[in-house]
This record gives structure tokens, sequence and C-alpha cells, in this order.
């Protein structure tokens, strides 16, 4: 049986210019890409993005947080974490996160909605 080890997580909060680089440099470092996710945050009117990273031998989280404005643009991950894909076609297309170069992009059309970004501002918050 493995020895459980439970360090503690890290919550990194970075711009979204040194999104690549951290994502390139947990990679090199042995960790696994996990999951992201997007939160619209209506008291601000920001974007929140979360990228979280795994060591599968130390149990150790490590995740990025990217705040951005609404029509800030960011990077796709996707051509250093290829895993990344799905998620930010999920962001883009439930959200309405300006992500761009996503190596497959599905042009909204991940889920079967009869609404545009639904988790993301309503049309008179944008």
């Amino acid at each position: 049986m493995a020895e459980v080890i439970n360090p503690q997580n890290i919550l990194e909060e970075i711009s979204v210019s040194d999104l690549l680089r951290r994502a390139l440099e947990l990679k090199k470092a042995g960790f696994r890409f996990s999951q992201a996710h997007a939160v619209y945050n209506s008291k601000d009117n920001k974007y929140e993005l979360s990228y979280s990273f795994s060591d599968y031998s130390t149990y150790q989280l490590h995740s990025l947080r990217v705040v951005v404005d609404l029509d800030t643009v960011v990077p796709s991950i996707t051509e250093i974490i290829p895993a990344a894909v799905f998620y930010e076609n999920e962001m883009k297309e439930l959200f309405g996160v300006k992500i761009e170069m996503i190596s497959a992009d599905l042009q909204n059309k991940l889920y079967r909605i009869e609404v545009d970004t639904p988790f993301g501002p309503k049309k008179e918050e944008a």
C-alpha cells in the first residue's frame, strides 16, 4: 500500500500573460494536468479561470488562477497540454471566455444547447 501524503495544496494567482509559461513549467516539473474550469463573477464582471495540475507521487495539487476582463483574449494551453481541449472548449461555449488557438476548436458545438453562453454574463452585463 502506498504511503498517503497530504501536502498543502497551492493556488497561484497569475496574469494571463504568464499562463503558457507556468503551464509548461508545471508540466516539466512532472505535474499532470487534472482539470480546468471557468466562473463568471457578476460582482466584478470578470472571468476566473482555474487550471489544476497534480503530482501523482506526492498528491500535491497546484492550481493556476487567472482573473480576466470579459474582453480579454486568453491563449489556449492545448499545444502544451492537449488534454485541456474539452475544458477550454467548454469555457468558451458555456461562459463566453475568449480563448484563442485551441488545437481542436469545436466552434461552440461541444454541447447541444439553445442559449449562447448560458453561464456567462447576461447580455445587459456584457
